[in-house]
């Protein structure tokens, strides 16, 4: 999966998350045929960058025998190729989605998926579920599961008399501490941790994107108050800029440019290999009374096209390959890359998931994992990393940024519950 294909999925906007460490595979256009007997049917998959699993992918389909499955890897803006190819028969009878989901539904593109899920609903991560159910009905099947957390440094923590931190108050006063001429105390980004972040503050401080009350989650003043927290890490000069590569990718913190950084699950096995056991893994720290612990997750999804010729045989290739084949889908999360099944079952099972950091990690997704909202939108997404932008680098007063940022989420809500 590219450093793009990550943000999207997990930009705590969009959840959408990345590794600049994982190299592009190649990809093809053209899938061969699965060994079944049955119709033939199209699978489409984004282009990932871990070796190995274009071939993975041609693998499961070749094994199934109620129908021929075509696979193609589609190189590119994946999202804007599917968007396009919904609108017609000729696109694809099964697919990755991620993005523009709500849309999908409402456009009657994609078919309820809820019958198949239902046996095992429980089983999923229900953060990473959530975002793929609309009016109670479930419209694609999570793939895989994954995060992002704080990774610090036990040498350069216990040589500052830093304590790994529990609290927000304490990760800014940590990063300060840890800050000298050759190492900066966090990394959150080359942008001061605007373009990550998203809702990841706001759920550490008891807030969230979207309430139940089907309105803006953040009109409050912890909001503020959380976001300035953030603004403080970069007033006080102790985030890391201009690193050669961006925070999805470990190696400023592998060369000692800073003693923790926010990145993604992926990033593991790399810092793993390179600095053995000198390090830990935490979720973002609480903040406040009412706070919580925060780590974003997310889930690319199968789902089926509503203009499929082949509905039937699509739902029944998507069910057997993500609901039935528990051994496929956990290959397909650990054996090309790092990432957590997005069942909770196979999660526990996983022997790379059983110890140290990783096991770790499995236990704060599972604990206190949150996913970008299905109705989060482009225009709520772009309007609050603007804010968080200027609020950061900038200086802006938070809570003036945050009430023209919640006016327009709820006219975005507004306009997105109309049927």
């Amino acid at each position: 999966m590219t450093e793009i294909d990550r943000r999207r999925l997990l930009a705590a906007g969009g959840g959408v998350a990345l590794a600049a460490a994982v190299a592009t595979a190649c990809g093809s256009n053209t899938g061969r045929g699965g060994g079944g007997s049955g119709p033939a049917i199209s699978q489409w998959y984004h282009q990932y960058g871990e070796p190995g699993t274009q071939q993975a992918v041609r693998r499961y389909a070749a094994a199934y025998r109620q129908a021929e499955v075509r696979v193609q890897w589609r190189p590119g803006d994946y999202d804007r190729q599917t968007a396009a190819a919904l609108l017609t028969s000729s696109g694809p009878d099964v697919f990755e989605v991620n993005g523009p989901l709500l849309d999908q539904i409402r456009g009657g593109q994609v078919v309820d998926l809820t019958a198949e899920v239902e046996p095992v609903k429980d089983d999923f991560h229900q953060a990473a579920l959530a975002p793929k159910i609309w009016q109670d009905k479930v419209w694609g099947i999570p793939q895989t599961v994954d995060m992002q957390l704080l990774y610090y440094r036990k040498s350069l923590l216990k040589e500052a008399g830093v304590r790994p931190p529990q609290t927000l108050d304490e990760l800014v006063d940590g990063a300060k501490k840890l800050s000298g001429k050759q190492t900066k105390g966090l990394f959150l980004g080359n942008d001061g941790g605007a373009g990550v972040l998203s809702g990841t503050p706001l759920s550490a401080a008891g807030l969230s994107l979207i309430g139940a009350d089907g309105k803006a989650g953040f009109d409050d003043p912890a909001a503020a108050r959380v976001l300035g927290k953030i603004r403080q890490l970069y007033a006080d000069e102790s985030l890391l800029l201009g690193a050669p590569t961006d925070w999805s990718d470990p190696a400023a913190f592998i060369q000692g440019l800073t003693a923790m950084q926010w990145s993604g699950l992926w990033a593991l096995p790399q810092i793993k290999k390179a600095l053995g056991d000198d390090f830990g893994v935490l979720p973002f720290p609480a903040d406040g009374s009412g706070g919580k612990p925060s780590v974003p997750v997310g889930a690319y999804a199968s789902a089926v096209s509503a203009h499929s010729t082949h509905i039937k045989e699509a739902k029944a290739f998507a069910t057997w390959l993500w609901v039935d084949r528990t051994d496929f889908q956990q290959d397909f999360a650990l054996s090309y890359g790092f990432h957590i099944p997005a069942r909770i079952s196979l999660a526990k099972k996983a022997a790379r998931l059983r110890e140290g950091p990783a096991a770790d990690a499995v236990r704060f997704a599972t604990d206190h994992g949150t996913a970008e909202p299905l109705l989060w939108t482009t225009a709520d997404r772009t309007a609050y990393q603007d804010a968080l932008s200027r609020i950061i680098k900038g200086g802006a007063h938070p809570e003036s940024e945050l009430k023209s940022v919640v006016r327009t989420v709820n006219a975005e809500l507004k306009r997105v519950g109309k049927k």
